[in-house]
């Protein structure tokens, strides 16, 4: 399958086609190249661990957008066993850019939902490319309060642009079902953790993400603007951007993982592997599960009073005035 590389990622790229190069001319022949193979394949794993020790946060937006980075689907079925998913909203319809149902991660029932952008251009216009509408985060908030009769703790995978600002989303009342959804996640009964697996886009991501514990994986981002709309508001130059505003505004806005855990926002980052989650998306799956199953194994101690207290709590920390004088 061929690999999609980023503009930061082509001294990789000509490497990794040279070891492919070298390979098929020693493939069944008795010219013998391992030893050349060897030396590329080092390089490669070093200069990759270089290029991705260092990136800036346009770049860092490039790789959470990245065409081979795993969705919410992608990651089900190796965190949660016996998963089955739950369809619509009971009032307009099933927005296939949610998806949710109920699983066991490890033995522990939990109740997982979470963005889905789609591959390929069909799948991604029957998702509206992640980005969901009203009857969306209806269902999510549906699928919420079925968790709490239940019992279950809920798990929330974000990845989205931002919610769809399409003519028939604002006439069903898209503010309405976002801020019902922050309103009711934050008096939910039972534990809520929420992992930025890719895109954390605005009010479409915050929907999903008041939680208990908010976590994100190394490379993703989170929002209130996405850099190219920071960039069309404080730099337009008619009509036209470059890659320098983006980059520009992906830097004021800090909107990395490492901005946020600096911030206080986010309470950890999940390692991803050297090159990012598409790399080896088992071993990212585990990261993720293993901080799921540890986290609840600490909120699942404290009463259902004591979580939406502290929830609360964690929640008006966030942010900081400076007044005069």
């Amino acid at each position: 399958m061929m690999k999609y590389y980023l503009e930061f990622e082509k001294p990789i790229e000509a490497l990794e086609l040279k070891i492919e190069e070298l390979k098929r001319i020693s493939d069944g022949k008795d010219i013998n190249l391992s030893g050349e193979v060897k030396k590329l394949e080092k390089k490669v794993k070093d200069l990759r661990t270089e290029i991705f020790s260092g990136l800036t946060p346009w770049q860092k937006t490039l790789l959470a957008r990245h065409p081979d980075r795993p969705y919410t689907l992608d990651y089900i079925p190796l965190i949660a066993e016996d998963f089955i998913e739950l369809h619509g909203d009971r009032r307009f319809a099933d927005d296939k850019s949610i998806v949710g149902g109920i699983g066991r991660i490890k033995d522990t029932p939990v109740m997982i939902i979470g963005h889905q952008k789609g591959r390929g251009t069909k799948e991604r216009i029957r998702r509206n490319f992640g980005q969901p509408n009203p009857e969306g985060y209806r269902k999510a908030l549906r699928l919420m309060e079925l968790a709490e009769k239940f019992k279950r703790p809920v798990i929330t995978l974000i990845d989205t642009p931002g919610a769809f600002p399409g003519i028939g989303a604002e006439e069903r009342g898209q503010a309405e079902a976002i801020a019902v959804n922050l309103m009711q996640m934050s008096r939910l009964r039972v534990p809520i953790i929420a992992v930025v697996i890719g895109e954390g886009g605005s009010g479409g991501a915050l929907a999903l993400s008041v939680a208990d514990r908010l976590y994100m994986l190394e490379h993703s981002i989170y929002s209130v603007i996405s850099p190219e709309g920071c960039a069309a508001i404080l730099w337009r130059k008619n009509g036209d951007f470059t890659s320098e505003d983006f980059s520009k505004a992906a830097d004021a806005l800090k909107l990395t993982a490492q901005d946020l855990l600096s911030y206080k926002i986010i309470d950890e980052i999940i390692p991803e592997p050297v090159g990012g989650a598409h790399r080896n998306i088992e071993q990212t799956a585990r990261s993720i599960s293993d901080r799921i199953l540890d986290t609840l194994e600490d909120l699942r101690a404290k009463t259902p009073g004591k979580l939406v207290e502290e929830r609360y709590k964690r929640l008006k920390k966030i942010g900081s005035f400076v007044g005069e004088g």
